[in-house]
């Protein structure tokens, strides 16, 4: 299908790029209680040269943080059962100040977008969303601009 090699070629150009950005593999905490999102986004995010690990909820999060040690990149839903979002990007931040984090939000979320004032290294975006949507977000986290630089960043 013409739309499936379109997003195929964008995400091995981007795998390319971060290649040559990246100083070292780029770690990445998935945290959805919806099985759909997190195999998704996992998908999206290894093809494209990241390294994603799973959560469901945020105290599985915060015991894979624990072992894993050094994250780059907190990916979250707001919503979730037991601790919410934001909840788990501070408890993770205590530990990682300088954690960026990428908040997934559905359309029932936006009270909660309009009530949290976001701090720097921080983003929404909305569920659901595009393989390219993704990708620029999360560099725009990573590399401070929405397309992967040409070279390495330091």
């Amino acid at each position: 299908m013409p739309g499936q090699r379109a997003v195929s070629s964008f995400i091995k150009t981007y795998a390319s790029r971060l290649k040559r950005a990246a100083t070292k593999p780029i770690q990445v905490l998935v945290v959805d209680d919806e099985e759909a999102v997190r195999t998704f986004v996992e998908r999206v995010l290894r093809e494209a040269g990241y390294v994603p690990t799973l959560a469901s909820d945020g105290p599985e999060a915060l015991e894979i943080a624990s072992k894993l040690g050094s994250l780059d990149l907190l990916l979250t839903d707001v919503m979730m059962p037991q601790m919410s979002g934001d909840e788990l990007a501070r408890r993770l931040r205590m530990n990682q100040p300088t954690l960026k984090v990428l908040y997934l939000t559905g359309f029932s979320d936006r009270l909660f977008k309009e009530k949290v004032t976001l701090w720097e290294d921080e983003a929404f975006l909305e569920k659901p969303c595009s393989v390219k949507g993704l990708l620029q977000a999360v560099s725009l986290l990573m590399f401070g601009q929405v397309n992967v630089p040409l070279e390495r960043t330091s």
